[in-house]
């Protein structure tokens, strides 16, 4: 198990499938391993046909299946400085480097390795495959999947998202808000700044605000959150506009992100920006241009995984790994999705989010181990 593991995950790999490029090719090297299983393999494509999410089931046709959902899309690797080729996998001091190794390709390549086990044996429930795009820039092939589901009467009953954990039982996660907001002015000469409208100072002070609010929201934390830091963040991940010294600058970019620990933060933080924008700062634009203009583009609002009570995902990997406890986690997951067309979902994969993003990325071979063993039981618990 863990040898096929390791070489499946050494393919999956070297496809680049970096959130900007296609995973096309990848998502068939999946359905071919599946459909050798027999499984019954479906994909769906986004709009611009260049990539695909792919569902794929083994055992019954029936509702209550159990998933297993990752995301084949990665994070870019320009300007980290790597040792080795990222898109080539080594092993090195009992660790498999290369991008995508524990986020999220590990847990992949362990369902797959697992798939003609799984395959074999008289499942009276069903188990599903689910592996989705676009995961790292605002869930969307995870949002486009749940409707395909919805659309075809399907109704599993439990999600293991295989997000670096460590192996550890994740039962809540924040929700992850990201925006780009652009504004437009007038562009002019820098000696005459009454006669242009200046994008980047409008944009700055739309920082401002932000940089008030995240304090703000430091004094929200609902009492008993569970969350590290326990308050709503916000994060200004770029600013861009302007061109050199003397021009007033006709536009500016600024993205930014807010990770809600309850939704009614999220509601405040946007009711606040948009009254600064139509009340405050656009009047003052358009007294000078009237075509300036303030536009926010929603690039994903994914809602949190809420811990509940009853939760069968997670009394299930408490049985396959002998855990007893479950915890939270700050960084988001595809998880809130699935869990709002009504599974019941744990986080728990393989590797550390700590190695997640970065140069060198490697996830361990014994937590691949680990997984493999993870699934070895689940296999047994599907049958009679």
């Amino acid at each position: 198990m863990l040898r096929a593991t390791t070489e499946i995950l050494r393919d999956l790999i070297a496809f680049p499938t970096v959130s900007s490029d296609s995973n096309l090719e990848m998502i068939a090297y999946i359905a071919q391993r599946l459909e050798v299983c027999n499984a019954d393999v479906h994909l769906f494509t986004d709009p611009s046909g260049q990539k695909a999410n792919l569902f794929a089931t083994l055992g019954p046709p029936v509702d209550g299946g159990i998933v297993l959902s990752g995301h084949s899309d990665v994070v870019p690797v320009k300007d980290q400085d790597w040792t080795s080729d990222p898109f080539a996998m080594i092993e090195r001091d009992g660790k498999l480097f290369g991008r995508g190794s524990c986020d999220m390709k590990g847990f992949i390549a362990a369902t797959l390795a697992m798939a003609p086990r799984f395959a074999a044996a008289p499942l009276t429930r069903p188990l599903h495959f689910a592996f989705t795009y676009d995961e790292e820039v605002g869930c969307i092939g995870a949002g486009h999947l749940a409707a395909s589901l919805e659309q075809m009467g399907v109704r599993p009953g439990v999600a293991i998202i295989g997000e670096p954990t460590e192996m550890r039982i994740i039962e809540g996660h924040k929700g992850c808000y990201e925006y780009t907001t652009r504004f437009q002015g007038l562009e002019g000469h820098g000696s005459a700044p009454d006669l242009g409208v200046n994008a980047v100072e409008y944009a700055v002070q739309y920082v401002a605000r932000l940089l008030e609010l995240k304090s703000q929201l430091r004094c929200m934390a609902p009492d008993g959150s569970p969350f590290d830091p326990p308050w709503t963040t916000v994060n200004v991940g770029a600013f861009s506009g302007g061109t050199v010294h003397n021009v007033i600058a006709s536009k500016a970019q600024v993205d930014w992100e807010m990770r809600p620990v309850q939704n009614s933060d999220a509601d405040f933080v946007k009711s606040d920006l948009n009254a600064l924008c139509n009340d405050v700062l656009l009047p003052k634009m358009r007294d000078v241009f009237p075509e300036a203009s303030i536009e926010t583009e929603v690039v994903g609002e994914v809602d949190g995984l809420l811990p509940t009570p009853e939760n069968e995902a997670r009394r299930i990997v408490f049985e396959l790994t002998g855990r007893n406890d479950a915890g939270v986690v700050p960084f988001g997951s595809e998880a809130g999705i699935f869990q709002k067309i009504g599974m019941d979902i744990v986080v728990c994969g393989p590797g550390s989010i700590e190695q997640a993003h970065k140069a060198d990325e490697y996830v361990a071979i014994d937590q691949l181990n680990q997984c493999g063993k993870m699934l070895e039981r689940l296999s047994a618990k599907l049958q009679p």
